[in-house]
């Protein structure tokens, strides 16, 4: 599969992610955030599971529990927590600086160096994502400033040291996924019952809701994107990150009758641009020696013919 087709395929992922806060809004019942996230990561991490058929081993147990703890189980109740206490569109925005998170990352963790044209687009989709999400509205809460910032950087991580691990030898994404959701959605379980105590009563809205962020919004749009760290640059995927808060804007235009500014217009044109910058101009990564095989013996996997970053 060449690369255009390998980023649109990826690109699905965070086009799918912009359907949550409808969903959850108009499906499921209030104030569960954790007891919501632990139904998107554990029943699709099972399903997943049960598919793949493979277990981790060896060191592969720890880096499994890390990166569903980055990527699932730290990610989705911080993301959940930033959402109910912020105004507006606060959390999107501060989302929106994930590429540049990773950027920094990358240079530490994967030897890539940080070009000023990747700086300057993850700070044009950070700046175009703001326009259109963000209202006024009072005095910013420290709370849930530093929730969206941690959830962020928390993805950022995991999205980067995924890409250094790459994967065991013979195991393929969908088992690495099935092992992250897995993983995280066990993290999380607990927390939901300690803090929120039991399981809501659910209606056949919100199993509908829950289906549907379990298998296609967590369990595929997941599959497709660690898929496409594997066959991409960190840098690359992460600038794919602000059509989420787009696909959102969009999803409250046509389904649930919110209007469009041509400020907002304006936004979306400049993060579209930033994310197609973002796929453009990339070269072959190399990558420091004293990090070792990321997937195995020989040249990890998860290198192997992959674009260097921007």
């Amino acid at each position: 599969m060449n690369r255009t087709a390998t980023i649109l395929l990826t690109a699905l992922a965070p086009v799918s992610w912009g359907t949550t806060y409808a969903v959850t809004t108009e499906l499921l019942p209030a104030d569960r955030p954790l007891f919501t996230g632990m139904m998107r990561a554990l029943p699709a991490g099972l399903v997943l599971l049960a598919l793949a058929r493979v277990l981790p081993r060896g060191v592969w147990w720890g880096k499994a529990a890390v990166l569903g703890a980055l990527n699932i189980g730290a990610f989705f109740p911080l993301l959940f927590l930033s959402a109910y206490r912020l105004p507006g569109g606060m959390a999107a925005v501060v989302g929106s600086v994930g590429p540049l998170i990773v950027v920094g990352l990358s240079a530490v963790l994967l030897g890539q160096r940080p070009t000023t044209r990747s700086v300057l687009t993850g700070l044009v989709a950070a700046f175009g994502v703001s326009l259109v999400v963000l209202k006024a509205a009072g005095a910013l809460d420290i709370v849930g400033v530093t929730a969206a910032f941690a959830s962020t950087t928390s993805m950022s991580a995991g999205t980067v040291l995924t890409k250094r691990w790459g994967r065991p030898d013979g195991v393929g994404p969908l088992a690495l996924t099935a092992w992250q959701l897995t993983a995280g959605g066990l993290l999380i379980a607990p927390l939901a019952l300690l803090v929120e105590g039991a399981p809501p009563a659910l209606d056949g809205r919100a199993v509908g809701g829950y289906l549907y962020l379990a298998l296609a919004n967590t369990a595929i749009a997941y599959w497709l994107w660690f898929r496409g760290i594997g066959r991409l640059t960190a840098t690359q995927v992460t600038f794919l990150g602000p059509l989420s808060p787009l696909t959102a804007a969009v999803v409250g235009w046509a389904a649930l009758g919110q209007t469009l500014t041509p400020l907002q217009l304006a936004g979306m044109t400049l993060a579209f641009g930033a994310t197609v910058a973002g796929q453009l101009g990339v070269r072959q990564p190399t990558v420091s020696r004293t990090f070792g095989p990321a997937g195995g013996k020989g040249t990890p996997e998860a290198l192997r013919g992959v674009p260097r970053a921007l």
